[in-house]
């Protein structure tokens, strides 16, 4: 279980801890996390789950998973899904409280006719872009709707024929009488209930021809499941005065359950907009929801995030009143922080250069002993196959080196990382004049250290024995945008700043042979390129590697460190 998600104090954990002290609810605690499953869940999720079941914990109470499921043109079984296995992912269990909103259409159209039997809400014919052009501005009222004078009855009667499924999608809807002059945008005779008809609900199939719009499940779903602090993104701060309508308006008694609003979780370099998000899977910019580029838990996880690094970095950012932007940088420290403990070593050639060890003998391979983790004695260690002909990086020889440049060149020796001292002795080239192989020399008494002779060598560099390595595809993720906030740009499609270099695929790299099998979701540390991690996509035969983050803060470059680990 995820105890880092809940380090430190904030306001929201503040107000909870006053209220269990006071005994408000009995010294009750219960959360809810209400996902709509109209897609996948994001990073910036991962905030609101580790928060509202971090919470629950802390107290001794307990958190809901409930799907908000009241539209069923935008929601899917795969998406429910999805999310159940991301909030399992990421350390959190719901125990026997899992529910759905659709659990309660018989509730909540019950709750809608008590509201119009008080005369508080009213069947209204105008269409959706009607609607829309009375609602007012912030300076204007709005006209209230011809039809907002109807009698209870037959509002009664228009709204059980809406349900008997006798008018079309879009022809009426039924809408809180409340102020059309009221400040609040969403309090002026906001709508409660749509017809929705051609797509079958994905639980309850035709059963329900009219829907309840979010602003009015959710309040009364969260007093149905007596739910003590209903949490929610500053973007719902608008809507508290209808929350608190809608309880108010259905006779649900105090106390019951308050909303508090805290700042989202935004990432820089990312959009957490399912609409942005559906775009980007629907018109072919990624490759799925699950992308390794994408937001999404989904892609974190195939890229190799781990739970725990997500967990940490929001208990880090903490819970705030105003909303911000947190660098991409930072989560990927996050990342790579806890991977530098937990993740083994290996060793893998991405952009290769044939090595022929020409004092070598010929057919003849051992075995170097090397170190699965230094931050984790208790890894121990593993055999590498070495032998006469090497891949080595193509970055790490120069035929004509700059002054500081401690990796091979003709006449200089370097380390091979837990094998041997070689020199460079021999430059092979194509007709081109391309570099395709170099010849070097090793000293055989340098096995594992440095030279007997006390000799010093300023670069290490890896490698793999090109006769035991195994190739694989691996793919190279940059940002997917080009700048820090793509929906920030008025007039502009955030197309426009898609990173054209957001993915790289390396078609022929070469790995150690201890990787061979790897299974998908190991995550490893390429020694001096980054960690990476194994993609479901891969086979026995051409196994697939997604770069998780690179060693440095240099999104999208390979890091290049002649002067050694």
């Amino acid at each position: 279980m995820a105890d880092d998600a809940t380090a430190g104090s904030d306001f929201i954990r503040d107000l909870v801890a006053r209220d269990v002290r006071d005994g408000k609810y009995g010294g009750r605690v219960v959360t809810r996390f209400p996902p709509e499953p109209n897609g996948y869940l994001h990073i910036g999720h991962a905030k609101s789950i580790a928060l509202n079941f971090g919470l629950a914990r802390e107290f001794g109470g307990r958190c809901h998973l409930r799907f908000d499921d009241t539209n069923p043109a935008t929601e899917e079984t795969e998406f429910v899904e999805s999310m159940l296995e991301d909030v399992r992912w990421l350390g959190f269990d719901w125990g026997g409280h899992l529910y759905y909103a659709s659990d309660y259409f018989g509730r909540l159209y019950e709750y809608a006719q008590v509201i119009v039997r008080k005369g508080l809400a009213f069947v209204c014919d105008l269409s959706s872009e009607e609607v829309a052009a009375r609602r007012g501005t912030l300076t204007e009222p709005g006209i209230p709707s011809p039809y907002r004078e109807r009698s209870v009855a037959e509002n009664l009667d228009l709204f059980e024929r809406m349900k008997a499924g006798e008018f079309a999608p879009g022809s009426r809807v039924l809408r809180a009488k409340i102020d059309m002059a009221s400040p609040v945008l969403p309090m002026r005779d906001p709508i409660l209930y749509r017809i929705s008809t051609a797509i079958p609900h994905h639980r309850t199939g035709r059963a329900w021809n009219v829907y309840p719009m979010y602003d009015f499940a959710h309040p009364l779903s969260d007093a149905i499941e007596g739910i003590t602090h209903s949490l929610c993104t500053l973007e719902f701060a608008d809507h508290r005065p209808l929350y608190e309508w809608v309880l108010d308006a259905a006779g649900i008694p105090r106390p019951r359950t308050e909303q508090t609003e805290f700042a989202r979780g935004n990432v820089s370099h990312t959009v957490v907009s399912k609409r942005v998000l559906r775009r980007l899977v629907e018109e072919g910019h990624v490759r799925g929801w699950d992308d390794p580029r994408m937001p999404t838990l989904a892609a974190a996880r195939r890229r190799g995030y781990p739970p725990e690094a997500l967990r940490r970095f929001w208990a880090e950012v903490g819970v705030a009143k105003r909303e911000n932007v947190i660098e991409l940088a930072r989560l990927e420290a996050a990342v790579r922080e806890e991977l530098n403990r937990t993740a083994p070593r290996a060793l893998a050639v991405l952009r290769p250069l044939k090595v022929v060890i020409v004092n070598y003998p010929e057919g003849r391979s051992e075995e170097v002993e090397a170190i699965n983790n230094p931050e984790d004695p208790a890894a121990g260690v593993r055999k590498l196959p070495f032998s006469r002909e090497l891949w080595i990086e193509r970055d790490d020889f120069l035929e004509d080196p700059p002054k500081k440049f401690f990796r091979l060149a003709p006449g200089r020796e370097v380390r091979l990382r837990f094998a041997y001292l070689v020199r460079c002795e021999e430059v092979v080239k194509d007709a081109s004049g391309a570099v395709v192989e170099l010849r070097c020399t090793y000293d055989p008494a340098t096995r594992g250290g440095d030279a007997p002779d006390g000799r010093k060598v300023r670069g290490t560099i890896h490698w793999v024995s090109a006769r035991h390595a195994r190739r694989a595809e691996v793919r190279l993720y940059d940002t997917l945008f080009t700048v820090a906030d793509p929906l920030a740009e008025e007039g502009r499609d955030f197309t426009e700043f898609l990173n054209p270099g957001s993915l790289e695929v390396v078609s022929d790299a070469f790995l150690e042979p201890s990787l061979a099998g790897a299974a998908p979701g190991t995550t490893v540390q390429f020694e001096r390129l980054g960690y990476f991690c194994a993609d479901p996509d891969g086979t026995a035969e051409r196994p697939v590697w997604n770069r998780t983050v690179t060693l440095r803060d240099s999104w999208g470059k390979l890091v290049r460190r002649g002067d050694a680990d």
